[in-house]
């Protein structure tokens, strides 16, 4: 955690002296974003070749098939959830652009980059949200591990009990911040400077496209506790379906319907359909857990007691 922070603090110092300083403009956020990361990435090699329980050897960096065949199909999961969500957004991004170029007001050369400037807002935000909710979820892998090891089934269906409880708190919080703060949400990021279709926008597209972000918090504790199950190949299927088939497919399909409002409303019905279906997956997750209960349970839940 404090090679991730003592990233992301190099990366906000130095994108100030890069854009405004250097007058770099976007090339200098890019250069302080990987010069933040290739500090985090010293950092952590400094931490693993000091640490006592643990002593790197060149033996450390040989493939082993068998620890491969187990650790390999979920890193596979996340690197292919990764590279479908590179698709949704891109595809988000191209509708975006062809479409405000056919619409009245942003077909027009001055007002041409407002949709893509607040769509870059609202992602940010969200990525925001989303990634509290990968914090809560990637929090209880080695609890789960531990309890599922330790035949308490119980405790692991509790702790996903708790899990979606968290993140549709998380959501509904979000939620409530874009419905009734999207002009002072918007007026962060210069509002107050620019015309009044970039507020009107910006107001409208945090309303719209992320109206199901309760939805889209709990989607993602699932598919990540999916993972800790051991059940990559699951958790892997699904979240494509939500990226590639419903993001990328609604991006593509209702634009042509709704024009760049369809666009906004890609992301709703993307996560709608997807909790269809993580309600079924986590239906049938808590019958899985709910058996083999230790019948000594009692009183307060203490997920790793003996």
């Amino acid at each position: 955690m404090a090679s991730t922070l003592a990233g992301a603090f190099v990366n906000m110092v130095l994108d100030p002296v890069f854009i405004y300083v250097f007058r770099w403009g976007m090339m200098g956020a890019a250069v302080a974003t990987v010069m933040g990361q290739i500090f985090t990435a010293v950092l952590s090699v400094w931490y693993l070749r000091h640490m006592k329980a643990v002593k790197l050897e060149k033996s450390s960096f040989r493939v082993h098939r068998a620890l491969a065949k187990r650790y390999l199909p979920l890193g596979i999961c996340s690197f292919l959830s990764q590279i479908s969500l590179v698709m949704a957004m891109a595809a988000i991004q191209n509708m975006t652009l062809k479409y405000s170029a056919l619409d009245p007001v942003f077909g027009q050369t001055r007002y041409a980059q407002i949709p893509m400037a607040v769509l870059g807002i609202v992602m940010k935000f969200f990525q925001i949200v989303i990634s509290i909710a990968v914090g809560l979820a990637a929090g209880c892998i080695p609890v789960v591990g531990y309890n599922i090891g330790a035949g308490r089934k119980d405790r692991a269906k509790a702790l996903f009990v708790r899990l979606l409880a968290a993140e549709a708190i998380v959501g509904g919080v979000a939620l409530l911040i874009v419905e009734l703060f999207p002009q002072q949400l918007i007026g962060i990021f210069g509002a107050a400077s620019e015309s009044v279709y970039y507020t009107q926008y910006g107001v409208k597209c945090f309303r719209v496209y992320l109206c199901m972000t309760i939805l889209a918090t709990v989607n993602k504790g699932t598919f990540i506790y999916l993972q800790s199950l051991g059940k990559a190949f699951a958790s892997t299927a699904i979240s494509m379906v939500r990226e590639v088939l419903f993001g990328v497919g609604f991006a593509l399909l209702l634009p042509r319907f709704f024009g760049l409002d369809g666009v906004l409303y890609s992301m709703p019905a993307s996560d709608i359909l997807t909790f269809v279906i993580c309600g079924a997956v986590i239906v049938y997750t808590c019958r899985t857990l709910g058996t083999g209960a230790s019948s000594h349970t009692s009183g307060p839940l203490k997920f790793c007691e003996n």
